[in-house]
């Protein structure tokens, strides 16, 4: 391992070997560093995190911060992040709360940039883009795959399911379901996330199929139970869209972003 002499480390710190620990870093009591991670120079790990294998931490990020929360006492949580993610610059992830779960999940190969915020108790899944600024309240839970855009903002316990796109400044009051595209203020569904089907492999055949089970779930005939329940007789054999019933089940008590039609 490399630290610089003028990072402050806490005793109690569990630094793995080829971690590099830039100038004026601090790294706070019960920090766990895996092998490979780097903080590049003036990070701040706060305390009781654990931060995976090879990920890569810029200037100003702090990491582990207390809970933005008024109920907070000082009660022992964590923040728990895995391995080859990138955070960059003023990113903030806060650790959990008793009264949540008490612990803040981060997953990894996701890219964190500049400004973006992990509120406490969230739990964020793998290959994860938070664009420079984006939020994510209190409680939030953001499948793998997930693309959220520049300044957009994640209600608290919101949900953005796997594979969905959020576009720029978008205020996510509502559920977007997996593989959805939503955007604007606040965000309403605007279809399925295309771009990202595309760059998974999808052909124009199953991108076809997973089209129209959406227009048939978002603009077919009847209430939308009713489509629901069509939707899922109808379609079991793609796993994609029977994912999405069962996101819309799930949360089945909670607003959903829909079509501007809807």
């Amino acid at each position: 391992m490399t630290i610089h002499p003028t990072a402050v480390v806490d005793a109690s710190a569990r630094i793995a070997d080829g971690v590099a620990i830039g100038p004026w870093c601090i790294v706070g009591p019960g920090v766990i560093l895996a092998d490979g991670v780097t903080l590049v120079s003036h990070v701040v790990v706060q305390q009781d995190t654990s931060v995976g294998a090879r990920t890569v931490i810029h200037p100003f990020a702090v990491i582990g911060g207390d809970p933005q929360h008024n109920g907070y006492r000082g009660e022992p949580v964590r923040l728990e992040i895995g391995a080859d993610n990138v955070i960059r610059e003023h990113a903030t992830f806060n650790r959990g709360t008793p009264q949540g779960t008490g612990v803040t999940r981060v997953g990894s190969n996701g890219l964190f940039m500049t400004g973006a915020h992990v509120g406490h108790d969230c739990v964020v899944g793998d290959h994860v883009v938070m664009a420079n600024n984006a939020t994510l309240g209190g409680h939030a839970r953001i499948g793998d795959k997930v693309f959220l855009g520049g300044l957009c903002a994640v209600h608290q316990n919101g949900r953005v399911g796997q594979g969905a796109i959020v576009g720029g400044l978008a205020a996510v009051t509502r559920d977007v379901i997996p593989y959805g595209s939503a955007w604007g203020n606040h965000a309403s569904l605007h279809g399925l996330n295309l771009i990202g089907l595309k760059r998974k492999g999808y052909g124009k055949d199953a991108v076809r199929r997973l089209l129209a089970a959406y227009r048939d779930l978002f603009e077919g005939a009847g209430v939308f139970a009713e489509r629901l329940s069509r939707v899922e007789a109808a379609y079991i054999d793609l796993p994609e869209i029977m994912e999405i019933v069962a996101f819309i089940r799930d949360g089945a008590k909670r607003p959903l972003c829909l079509p501007d039609a809807q």
